[in-house]
């Protein structure tokens, strides 16, 4: 089944790195709302060894055709070398929510 709207998860190091790329993201209309959760603490592989760090999670509502887009602009705009970018798909929802979802992206 293929889903028109997702949900994609993004990580960054800092609120006001956080802010810039969800700037970015609303602007070039990728996504309709961004949610910013702050105080994200994080434990993960990287280069052999278990890091731990604190970070920020930025929430993406779009449009499932906007995903290539919003990765490529995610990748120019984010400070890691591989930087977390994953997507969910929405199974549902309030129908009105998610013309807006429609409405304010392109």
């Amino acid at each position: 089944m293929e889903y028109a709207h997702i949900v994609v998860f993004i990580t960054i190091d800092t609120p006001a790195n956080a802010r810039k790329l969800a700037d970015k993201i609303l602007t070039a209309r990728k996504a309709a709302c961004v949610n910013i959760i702050s105080k994200v603490s994080s434990q993960y592989w990287w280069q052999g060894k278990i890091e731990k760090s604190a970070e920020v999670m930025l929430v993406v509502k779009t449009r499932a055709a906007l995903l290539d887009e919003l990765v490529v602009l995610v990748k120019q705009n984010h400070p890691y070398t591989a930087p977390e970018i994953i997507a969910l798909p929405i199974i549902g929802g309030n129908p009105d929510y998610l013309a807006w979802l429609d409405s304010g992206t392109k």
